[in-house]
């Protein structure tokens, strides 16, 4: 079991500071503003809550940084990372899609922090496990096409920037 919530907190502090005139701003992921990127992000909190097997305990009409703060307790029950869930290709062990949420929070962190000139520092611990993941996870994943070609750093860059570039981006 992974604690999600330091991570969630990081990214809630992060989009909680998001002006209006940052909205237009490009991210790191092609295309996409940070508008877009805070868009994915409700839906990842949503839906990856959902896959926890917990429902948020939120309104509808809830702002990103509620949903990610309930993304983050979702993944807090320990019946959460047991079994499977998906359909299809992406019928999958819970214990799998946690790691993949952390990675939503950990790399669109990343990419909303650069856009917007802000900081975005997850615990290392968060970060250890993320790093684990994507290096095992990405070069057999169900859907490889949503992630870059990795992208070669130092050995002895730090464990956020080696996040990123496994994932495709260039820290």
């Amino acid at each position: 079991m992974i604690d999600l919530k330091p991570a969630c907190r990081e990214l809630a502090t992060l989009v909680a500071g998001v002006t209006d005139d940052q909205l237009s701003r490009p991210t790191a992921s092609d295309g996409w503003t940070v508008r877009g990127l805070l868009d994915h992000l409700e839906q990842v909190a949503g839906g990856f809550a959902g896959i926890a097997g917990s429902e948020p305990e939120i309104p509808d009409d809830a702002d990103s940084v509620a949903r990610i703060l309930a993304l983050g307790r979702a993944w807090d029950d320990p019946a959460a990372w047991q079994g499977r869930s998906g359909e299809g290709v992406l019928d999958l062990p819970r214990a799998l899609w946690g790691r993949i949420a952390l990675t939503e929070v950990v790399v669109h962190g990343w990419e909303l922090g650069r856009a917007v000139d802000r900081p975005f520092a997850p615990p290392e611990d968060s970060l250890k496990v993320c790093l684990e993941h994507v290096l095992a996870f990405l070069p057999n994943a169900p859907v490889p096409e949503i992630w870059g070609p990795p992208v070669e750093i130092s050995v002895d860059a730090p464990l956020i920037d080696q996040v990123v570039a496994a994932t495709g981006r260039r820290p």
